[in-house]
């Protein structure tokens, strides 16, 4: 069996890793900020979250790269870490991709005489 991609690996941990801070900092965070007036959680989970993105975009623009993605799909999966849940859809997008382009090719079925 092939070994994975460390680099899917790495991209599938912070996708999820940046959906769930987003989620938390859209979600709870700022709703505490702007109608309780606790800002504490918005202070903490906004960089928080702004560090895993960048880290996202690191490894979504290198593996881009490296499996040759068009600019089209390389630009909706970056975009994917701003907008809640999209980070969830883009990473099933990416590894279903990535694992149909790791498959060997079928073999042609040999022609009898």
């Amino acid at each position: 069996m092939k070994s994975p991609n460390p680099l899917l690996t790495w991209y599938r941990v912070l996708a999820y890793a940046t959906g769930v801070g987003l989620l938390l900092l859209v979600a709870v965070a700022m709703p505490l900020k702007y109608l309780a007036g606790q800002p504490t959680l918005v202070e903490v989970v906004g960089p928080i979250h702004g560090f895993l993105y960048a880290g996202y975009l690191l490894v979504a623009v290198t593996l881009g790269m490296r499996s040759r993605w068009n600019l089209t799909f390389l630009l909706g999966v970056l975009v994917a870490g701003t907008i809640p849940f999209l980070s969830f859809v883009a990473e099933r997008k990416v590894v279903h991709r990535e694992r149909r382009a790791a498959e060997p090719p079928a073999a042609e079925p040999a022609e009898t005489s």
